[in-house]
C-alpha cells in the first residue's frame, strides 16, 4: 500500500528554499575556491600529511572509546528507570550543545595538571593530558561519545525488550543475552555511531585546541592546520577543508539508511 504524500503548503516553500540555500551556498562557495589543479600536491604536503597523520590517530582512538564506553552506557539508558536516568541523559548530550571551546576549557580544569582529578594523574600515576596526543583523544572523545551513545540508544529502545526476555525464558544469563542476543542485532547501529563518532572526532576543533594545544607532529589535526593555513596560505586551506567536506558527506551518505530513516 503506497502511503499518500502530503501536499506542501505554499507559505512554507519560501522558508525551505531559503534554509536550502544557508546550507548549500557555503559549499557550494567552497568549491568553486578549491584549487583543483593543485589540491593533490597541496594534500600531500608535509604539514598536511603530518596533521593527516594526527587526525587519523585520534579519531580512530576516540572512535575505539566510545564503542568501549559508549556501548555500555548506551544500554543503561535503554533499559534503566531508576531515578536520576534524566539527569544522566542530560549530561550524555551536553557535549552535543555546549560550545567546543567551553568543553575545552572544562576538560583543562578537570584534567589539566592543576585540575582537581589532573593533578591526581600527573602526581600520582604520572599521566600529562593537556598538550599531548592522549589530550587530544580525550578531548575528541569528550564531544563524539554522545553521537554513538543517542544512536545506539534510540535503536535499543526501538528494538524493544521481546528478545531479552524470550531469552531470559530459556535460561540465558543477562551477560549471555547481551552477547549473543542484543550485539548480534545491533551490528547496523553500532557502526552508524561508530562512523558517526569518528567523522565528529576527525572534524574537532575547539576542545582540542583548548585542551590539547595545536603542536605540530602531537595535536595538530587537519582542522587545526586549516585554521593556521587561512593565514599562511588560504588556497591550502580550502584544500584542507573540501577533503573533509568530502569525507563528511561520505558519512553521512552510507548512513542515510541505517541513521536518518530511524
Amino acid at each position: 500500500m503506497t502511503t499518500p504524500r502530503r501536499t506542501i503548503p505554499r507559505p512554507l516553500i519560501l522558508p525551505a528554499v531559503l534554509a536550502v540555500a544557508l546550507l548549500v551556498l557555503p559549499v557550494v562557495g567552497l568549491l568553486l575556491e578549491a584549487p583543483w589543479s593543485s589540491l593533490i600536491e597541496r594534500l600531500t604536503s608535509e604539514a598536511v600529511l603530518d596533521a593527516m597523520r594526527v587526525s587519523l590517530v585520534v579519531s580512530a582512538s576516540a572512535a575505539a572509546l566510545c564503542l568501549a564506553l559508549g556501548l555500555p552506557l548506551a544500554w543503561v539508558l535503554a533499559n534503566s528507570e531508576r531515578r536520576g536516568i534524566r539527569v544522566l541523559r542530560a549530561f550524555v548530550l551536553l557535549p552535543m550543545v555546549l560550545p567546543p571551546v567551553v568543553g575545552g576549557t572544562a576538560l583543562l580544569f578537570a584534567l589539566g595538571r592543576r585540575g582537581f582529578f589532573g593533578e591526581w594523574l600527573d602526581w600520582g600515576v604520572g599521566i600529562t593530558l593537556p598538550f599531548t596526543t592522549a589530550g587530544a583523544i580525550v578531548a575528541a572523545t569528550f564531544v563524539a561519545l554522545p553521537f554513538f551513545v543517542t544512536t545506539l540508544e534510540s535503536s535499543l529502545r526501538e528494538q524493544g525488550t521481546n528478545l531479552d526476555e524470550a531469552a531470559a525464558a530459556v535460561g540465558s544469563s543477562p551477560w549471555a543475552t547481551f552477547v549473543h542476543v542484543t550485539l548480534p542485532t545491533q551490528r547496523g547501529a553500532i557502526a552508524a555511531g561508530l562512523a558517526l563518532s569518528w567523522a565528529r572526532a576527525l572534524g574537532e576543533f575547539g576542545a582540542t585546541i583548548t585542551f590539547a594545544g595545536s603542536l605540530g607532529g602531537r595535536t595538530r589535526t587537519l582542522p587545526l592546520e586549516t585554521f593556521l593555513a587561512l593565514e599562511s596560505d588560504p588556497e591550502s586551506a580550502v584544500a584542507i577543508s573540501v577533503l573533509l567536506l568530502a569525507v563528511s558527506l561520505t558519512v553521512l551518505i552510507a548512513l542515510r539508511g541505517k541513521w536518518f530513516a530511524r
